[in-house]
């Protein structure tokens, strides 16, 4: 019986689709294992804190159980005292467990510690759970995203969305934007022009797509339109794969004006006309200043029909102290456990 050749387009493909089928049963079967073990985190920890209100142990009994769990299960990690601190507090923060196995339980235990450490609003701390299933984050993203306070800032941007789009997509939109947005990346000064803020941009572009947020694919800078005999350029066009359409932005170093609506109305005209596919949805303008009169960018964008938005964006940034309690830190917990390997 002949052997298929290394280059048959049959046996390729079979590869492939088997090559997948392996990837995926990995794939759950991780994340069977990790919500496994984030299960038996929070019964831990549940049983703890019911021990103590029962019996009215003290913090020592953490340390004896910890021992005596080491002792009794020496290859296993994750039963350092530490460990058995934030189990407790894992089962304090989430008292339901239909949460746990159907949110919590969907990322590791370590984004976990983090939430705990870093966010104590109880719908905050789900917030950030589901979108780092949404969209994949590491603890490190997931950290600076935290600590950018994003929670607080997605969805404010001002915009006319209810007004030029529909219902879904414009609720997508909204929720899309930020305000403000945080390029302390970028390195920069606060008095820098624009021309320096869109070379930063485009020299750090995946740092930059990061904070503008998930399904942002760039597209170019001083995009050219040309329009009657006359040469027109986009600061930073972007396509957003979820919500299907081209997003303008244009970068002002300075407070909002009226007239940048009017200009942004523009080019949403243009580009809707000369690149918008048949399937894609309107095109989206984003307006970034500096500085913003909130009611003057409300009366600005009124009356105009295409979509568009107003938002800050900051190049320094004063980050909130991280708050820290009685518990360790991330770095502490991880050190304890590298010790127990």
């Amino acid at each position: 019986m002949s052997l298929p050749d290394s280059s048959d387009k049959t046996y390729q493909s079979w590869l492939t689709d088997l090559k997948n089928r392996v990837k995926t049963a990995q794939l759950k079967a991780a994340l069977a294992v990790n919500s496994e073990l984030i299960l038996l985190y929070w019964q831990i920890g549940k049983s703890i804190l019911e021990k103590q209100e029962e019996l009215g142990w003290g913090a020592k009994v953490i340390d004896q159980l910890s021992k005596d769990l080491r002792q009794a299960f020496p290859d296993m990690r994750g039963l350092s005292r530490t460990n058995l601190l934030y189990m407790r507090l894992f089962a304090e923060s989430y008292p339901d467990a239909a949460i746990v196995q159907q949110a919590v339980g969907q990322i590791p235990w370590g984004h976990n510690v983090r939430i705990l450490d870093k966010v104590k609003d109880p719908e905050q701390r789900l917030w950030y759970i589901h979108k780092t299933i949404e969209n994949g984050w590491s603890r490190n993203i997931l950290t600076m995203q935290i600590e950018s306070g994003l929670y607080n800032r997605s969805g404010k941007a001002i915009s006319n969305f209810k007004d030029t789009l529909p219902a879904l997509q414009s609720d997508l939109a909204r929720q899309t934007l930020k305000d403000p947005y945080n390029f302390e990346f970028l390195g920069i000064a606060d008095d820098a022009l624009e021309k320096e803020v869109e070379k930063a941009s485009i020299e750090h572009i995946r740092n930059f797509l990061l904070e503008l947020g998930t399904g942002f694919a760039f597209v170019g800078s001083q995009y050219h339109l040309e329009l009657g005999g006359e040469d027109f350029y986009l600061d930073l066009l972007f396509y957003h794969t979820q919500l299907r359409c081209y997003i303008i932005i244009d970068l002002k170093t300075g407070k909002f004006k009226p007239e940048y609506a009017g200009k942004m109305n523009f080019y949403l005209n243009v580009v809707d006309d000369k690149l918008r596919h048949k399937d894609d949805q309107p095109s989206i303008g984003l307006i970034l200043c500096k500085d913003k009169n909130e009611i003057i960018a409300e009366y600005s964008l009124r009356g105009h029909t295409k979509p568009m938005g107003v938002s800050e964006y900051q190049l320094t940034q004063a980050l909130p102290e991280d708050l820290k309690g009685k518990l360790p830190t991330v770095e502490e917990i991880e050190e304890e456990l590298g010790e127990e390997e």
